[in-house]
């Protein structure tokens, strides 16, 4: 197998940039002590600071930390909603139940559920009911479940993880069944976190939560305000950018970065990568098909990127 400046010597097609020659292994020791990077409201000339003074003094002085208001909670409704998301120990704040509600296998191991988490249990007229759902179809039994808390895309740098970094990143993925499966290979693979942008995607519902059959307990998840800053971050810090696309430069069994600290970047199915996300990788990789199958979904190709890279390391 060639060395490392060898690999990283090749010219993408179309002229496009590769990995340089000879990083005489700064990408590594970028990893490696130097402090975690000031929030932008923290920095005197940037414009976020700005904008949180100007909040400060709206708020009467009380600091309002530059950042967008907390999304609101999420309501779960229905029986079988209810009874799989408890299942699946997604996180809860209250569950309500309506008055004079007709018991039936569903409410009843529900409520037990809930009992045994001592989860707050609040009886409810169902015209409450109706507008804490928002008119969806509850049959007496809701959930309200708490805002996820995102980590910050640089809290997944982190030079005391084990093994070698392997994060996620989501470009225009729209379905939360995508998201709580991809957190899920993440944690089969070894991997150390997935980040979302924070407009114009999945975000961690209670769907995305349910499907990752709780690894969204130990796989954070981050949120970006710019994904393609947030890759550049990372490529500053010494990872290696791979954006998965099906009209790669190199297939899946001959991608040569798998020891690196990685980022891999996943498109939607059916716009794939965007322009700017594009150009800001190291490398464009695809997985190999029959031509009978014209795209992998989403979660589906990540899952078999992540044990490619897996069974590469390992070796």
């Amino acid at each position: 197998m060639a060395g490392n400046s060898q690999r990283r010597g090749a010219i993408r097609k179309g002229g496009k940039k590769a990995p340089t020659v000879g990083s005489g292994g700064q990408r590594r020791r970028g990893l490696e002590g130097r402090g975690p990077t000031p929030k932008a409201e923290e920095r005197p000339y940037h414009k976020a600071h700005a904008a949180a003074k100007a909040g400060e003094r709206r708020s009467g002085g009380r600091p309002t930390g530059g950042r967008k208001a907390k999304p609101s909670s999420e309501v779960v409704a229905g029986r079988n909603s209810v009874l799989e998301a408890l299942r699946a120990d997604i996180p809860v704040t209250t569950m309500y139940v309506a008055g004079r509600i007709d018991s039936d296998d569903r409410v009843r191991e529900a409520l037990k559920i809930a009992t045994e988490r001592s989860l707050p249990i609040l009886e409810t007229p169902r015209g409450e009911l109706d507008r804490i759902t928002d008119g969806a179809v509850h049959q007496g039994l809701a959930l309200q479940v708490p805002p996820y808390e995102y980590a910050h895309p640089r809290d997944l740098v982190d030079p005391e993880m084990p093994g070698i970094p392997l994060v996620v990143a989501l470009d225009g993925i729209t379905d939360p069944r995508n998201l709580g499966a991809i957190v899920r290979s993440v944690a089969a693979f070894g991997g150390h976190g997935v980040v979302v942008p924070a407009r114009r995607s999945v975000g961690m519902t209670a769907s995305a939560w349910k499907t990752s059959a709780g690894a969204a307990a130990r796989i954070p998840v981050a949120q970006a305000t710019n994904l393609t800053r947030a890759l550049e971050d990372y490529r500053k810090a010494g990872f290696f950018v791979v954006g998965l696309d099906m009209d790669g430069d190199v297939e899946l069994p001959d991608m040569e970065l798998a020891n690196e600290p990685l980022v891999i970047v996943v498109g939607s199915e059916g716009k794939g990568l965007s322009r700017l996300v594009r150009e800001t990788c190291d490398q464009i990789v695809s997985v190999p098909m029959s031509s009978a199958v014209e795209s992998l979904n989403a979660g589906i190709a990540t899952g078999v990127t992540l044990y490619e890279v897996a069974r590469r390391r390992r070796r």
